[in-house]
């Protein structure tokens, strides 16, 4: 297993557009697939009203995971920290970031993910035979 640099993180951040977001809300947990855009070291998420808006509201902790596995090497990323809900700025500034939902719905709010910590690691897959 290799450690991945913040660098490296980011850099496998920016090349993928899917990943997991889990978070707080209240008492329970969620986990959800999520299109997503990095700007700036944020990670951005168009949503509709629901759970991940309410919990971006509420400043949830949240994490972001995203992976690969191609033959006999795997990655995986973690992005920690905390919801917000993106409030101001002109609509045309995240037009980007509704484009890449797999859904058809209405999405008129951004979500970001405030990274308080962003780690990696890559390993070599061991499959038995």
């Amino acid at each position: 297993m290799t450690t991945l640099t913040v660098e490296e993180c980011w850099a496998l951040l920016q090349q993928e557009s899917v990943g997991r977001l889990g978070y707080r809300l209240v008492d329970e947990l969620h986990v959800v697939p999520v299109n997503y855009v990095v700007r700036d070291d944020v990670v951005l998420v168009a949503t509709g009203e629901g759970n991940k808006l309410l919990a971006s509201e509420l400043h949830a902790e949240a994490a972001l995971e995203i992976d690969d596995l191609r033959g006999e090497e795997a990655w995986s990323v973690l992005v920690r920290g905390r919801l917000q809900h993106v409030e101001e700025g002109p609509a045309e500034a995240f037009a980007d970031v509704a484009t890449v939902s797999w859904l058809p719905t209405f999405k008129y709010d951004v979500i970001q993910l405030v990274p308080a910590a962003v780690t990696g690691r890559r390993f070599e897959v061991h499959r038995p035979r």
